[in-house]
């Protein structure tokens, strides 16, 4: 049907960037708003940014200035970029994406990416 596959998690200093890259494939017809997710530990996953398909963004307030969501429409990808990373941006990435196949029209989730924030 349809998969989302995470890319560049991993350990990273304070204050260090990292880009993540969310790849949709499959029985794709469009893909709709997309968006990145986290969950720390002992929390609930919460929405991080996401965009729709026409550009429109939105950021949780704990990250405005520092992480840039975009997407390339041509290769149905979604991008975090992260900079000045902090301690409390620790988590699991989630990348989401809302799809129209052929035949039905729903969101999925990608398996997620591990980002440690650490000296």
């Amino acid at each position: 049907q349809v998969q989302l596959v995470e890319s560049g998690g991993g350990l990273v200093q304070p204050g260090g960037s990292l880009r993540l890259s969310c790849a949709a494939s499959g029985n794709i017809f469009s893909v709709q708003t997309m968006g990145w997710y986290r969950q720390s530990q002992g929390k609930e996953r919460a929405l991080v940014a996401d965009i729709t398909s026409g550009g429109n963004t939105n950021y949780a307030d704990s990250v405005k200035g520092r992480f840039t969501i975009s997407r390339d429409n041509a290769k149905n990808t979604a991008y975090l970029q992260m900079n000045s990373l902090k301690f409390e941006d620790t988590a699991v990435y989630y990348c989401y994406a809302r799809v129209q196949t052929f035949t039905d029209n729903r969101g999925y989730w990608g398996r997620g990416t591990q980002v440690t924030v650490s000296s």
